[in-house]
């Protein structure tokens, strides 16, 4: 029997983010932006963090056509914009234009309202599976204050309101080990 990845894994609460890219055509800037969850930290010095795309979407040929892009941490009330930028490129364009956004000063992607943010610069890719994950090198960062931030679970989007009351410090002797 196959194992059930998809299933197992809507145990597993993501941040949900929108990272957003663009492509210069002859009729201007295009800017496309899509929800995703697959943002990850991978190293503090030098500052790197990556995203995972489907091999063959838009998104990512542009991405690595333009080799800059940028991710916004979504705020709880910014539900619908996740599931408006969460299908393919057809039905997200229409909502791009209304993205509460600006260009980012290193970059150009958009960046939105919301938790914070990061402005990237493609360092590497790497194709595993049916998948390409991307590498960058953070130009720029910001936090936008402290709202409640959007997270996905069970098929679901949630609100983390008090990140401090949410349980158990993995970091204790004890509890998994000498501190995860």
């Amino acid at each position: 029997m196959e194992p059930d990845l998809r299933g197992t894994m809507r145990a597993f609460a993501t941040g949900v983010c929108v990272a957003s890219t663009y492509r210069d055509t002859p009729d201007g800037r295009r800017h496309d932006a899509v929800t995703v969850n697959s943002l990850g930290s991978i190293s503090l010095d030098p500052p790197l963090v990556s995203l995972s795309f489907r091999l063959g979407s838009a998104f990512l040929d542009d991405l690595l056509a333009t080799g800059r892009w940028a991710v916004s941490i979504l705020p709880a009330s910014a539900r619908d914009t996740a599931r408006r930028l969460a299908g393919p490129r057809e039905t997200r364009a229409p909502h791009v234009a209304d993205l509460p956004a600006r260009p980012g000063d290193r970059t150009g992607a958009l960046v939105l309202a919301g938790a914070g943010w990061l402005e990237c610069a493609l360092r590497d890719r790497f194709d595993l599976g049916d998948h390409a994950l991307v590498v960058g090198d953070v130009l720029a960062t910001g936090p936008d204050g402290r709202p409640p931030t959007l997270v996905f679970l069970h098929g679901r989007y949630h609100a983390v309101d008090d990140p401090g009351s949410i349980g158990v410090d993995l970091s204790t002797p004890g509890h998994w080990g000498e501190g995860i």
